[in-house]
């Protein structure tokens, strides 16, 4: 961690992005450190986000790689009923994207939301948006921890 500390904004994008990823990883410590090295609120704000946006979409992807074939297959599912979830969620489901900041479940939604074909666009806003939210609230954390002890 004091490695990506120490290399600043480009530690933080890259601690982020490894985060939204399947590996198990805490940007917020590296970003915790960079910010109370004296790094700048915004563009802390921007690696963060954009780090782990670009990290989310990389397992959006990553689900596009599956096949609906292999539910049927493993899981016993009826095709019909299969397609018709898949209709509903490409239109609606890409709005769960916004949860994927949640520890824990975030990585598996964003794998999901790919091998279920959800609109691109829709899940690119929504986790944007939500991963946004998540550092915006971390880093107002960290300030009001930080004048609480000085």
């Amino acid at each position: 961690m004091e490695f990506l500390i120490a290399y600043g904004y480009i530690g933080v994008f890259i601690a982020s992005f490894l985060a939204a990823t399947v590996l198990p990883f805490s940007s917020e410590v590296v970003l915790t450190g960079v910010l109370l090295a004296g790094a700048s609120y915004w563009p802390c704000m921007i690696a963060a986000t954009i780090g782990n946006f670009l990290g989310g979409m990389s397992c959006y992807w990553l689900g596009m790689l599956g096949k609906t074939e292999w539910i049927e297959k493993y899981l016993k599912l009826d095709p019909a009923k299969l397609q018709k979830v898949q209709n509903w969620i490409k239109d609606k489901g890409g709005i769960m994207a916004f949860f994927v900041f949640l520890p824990g479940i975030g990585d598996f939604i964003a794998v999901a939301t790919g091998f279920l074909r959800c609109n691109v666009w829709v899940v690119a806003i929504s986790m944007f948006i939500g991963k946004a939210m998540r550092y915006w609230v971390w880093m107002e954390f960290v300030y009001k921890v930080q004048s609480m002890v000085q």
